[in-house]
């Protein structure tokens, strides 16, 4: 006799819908909690994320057959049991982070512990969309082809981290007229999927290395305004641990704050602490300033008093920022990185300290100036954190 199919009811249907999301939401939490803590017992687990010790059983269970876990040695305490601490399986996923500057274009390969396991990196003097459809093909082929033939399937996508309307700032980068503007054009996601066969997940950039500050820095902070002096300044905020991304991507597009510049008059940030600006005053006493980016984090050593004036300008505009911002949230700390050899930006940092404190600041909490803890990859380690929040752990915060 041959069976009818029975047919689930909606309200049968909306009931497995719901306990899959349930399932989801908690390996998610599971995952998050291991990636902040590093290494935990799974009783812990279970008492942290509120679960039943069955309920993080199961959950652990799954998430080890999808190797996404490991176990290490089990822990012997004086009674019972021994524990077994359980850490995120750094083969268990891994992602690709696409940095699209003005100056440069980086692609990493990170682990699903945060590590990177490849880097290919080229300059520029401005980017167009096929030069960088050229090198992205290139460097996803290079750095798919470092990993183990059977670990490839476990790319779980792209993320971009590119400035906010990237074809504006044309006439500043030297570019030639309109040789930016195909970029108005295109879909940054669809163009990077069609040439990766992978989901992409795109940032402003200065929230991507605001967001790898956040996720992988070591400043214990956790109310900061940040701040990333590239070929222009860009940054993000901080609140309560918190990354705020803003309605459309762009919050903490801080190189747009005007500032008083010391020329007279008042201007943009990015008129005030960029590398831009060193670029022209090395290209007006005769050094090439492609040599700012042939290497990351390494200048050439004859900038002299080009660079101290421009440590001066600089310090000056993040000043007058860092009090701008502080009227607004009480930051515990402005936190300033770049793609700037470690000495400058610590001479930066020193200078800008020095300046605030000149301030008369009533009615204002005083903010500690500190260094960055990433340095030049932020923007693209906080790209490549996209596609692992978005599949494995609880924070979306940074989509756009």
């Amino acid at each position: 006799m041959s069976e009818t199919a029975t047919v689930p009811s909606p309200d049968e249907r909306l009931r497995g819908s719901t306990q899959a999301n349930l399932r989801a939401r908690n390996e998610r939490a599971v995952l998050t909690l291991i990636r902040s803590e590093g290494v935990m017992a799974k009783a812990e687990i279970a008492r942290r994320t509120g679960l039943s010790a069955q309920t993080a059983s199961v959950i652990m269970r799954s998430l080890e057959g999808e190797e996404l876990v490991l176990r290490d040695a089990p822990q012997r305490g004086r009674v019972g049991q021994p524990s077994v601490p359980m850490r995120l399986n750094p083969d268990g996923a891994f992602s690709l982070g696409l940095k699209i500057g003005r100056r440069s274009a980086d692609m990493i390969l990170m682990d699903f512990v945060g590590r990177t396991r490849g880097r290919v990196r080229e300059t520029y003097s401005y980017p167009t969309p096929a030069s960088i459809g050229a090198f992205t093909s290139r460097a996803f082929a290079s750095l798919l082809s470092s990993l183990d033939p059977q670990l490839r399937s476990r790319v779980s996508g792209v993320g971009v981290a590119i400035p906010f309307e990237i074809w504006d700032w044309a006439a500043e980068i030297a570019a030639p007229p309109g040789a930016m503007d195909e970029w108005r054009r295109t879909d940054i996601g669809d163009f990077v999927s069609d040439l990766t066969g992978l989901p992409v997940h795109a940032a402003n950039d200065g929230t991507a290395a605001c967001a790898a500050e956040q996720v992988f820095g070591t400043s214990g902070r956790s109310d900061f305004v940040y701040f990333f002096i590239g070929t222009f300044v860009g940054g993000g905020i901080v609140t309560d641990g918190n990354l705020l991304g803003g309605r459309r991507g762009n919050a903490g597009a801080l190189g747009s704050m005007p500032v008083p510049l010391e020329g007279g008059g008042t201007g943009q940030l990015i008129n005030a602490a960029s590398i831009h600006l060193l670029e022209k005053a090395m290209a007006e006493n005769g050094l090439d300033p492609r040599t700012l980016w042939a290497e990351e984090g390494v200048w050439p050593a004859e900038l002299g008093p080009l660079l101290d004036r421009w440590i001066e300008t600089s310090a000056s505009g993040l000043a007058h920022a860092v009090t701008a911002a502080s009227a607004v949230y009480d930051f515990e700390c402005a936190l300033i990185d770049g793609s700037l050899p470690v000495s400058v930006r610590d001479r930066l940092v020193s200078e800008t300290a020095r300046r605030l404190a000149n301030h008369r600041l009533p009615g204002l909490i005083p903010v500690e100036i500190q260094a960055g803890t990433i340095g030049g990859p932020a923007r693209e380690m906080g790209a490549a954190s996209l596609p692992f929040f978005d599949r494995f752990l609880l924070d979306q915060r940074l989509m756009i």
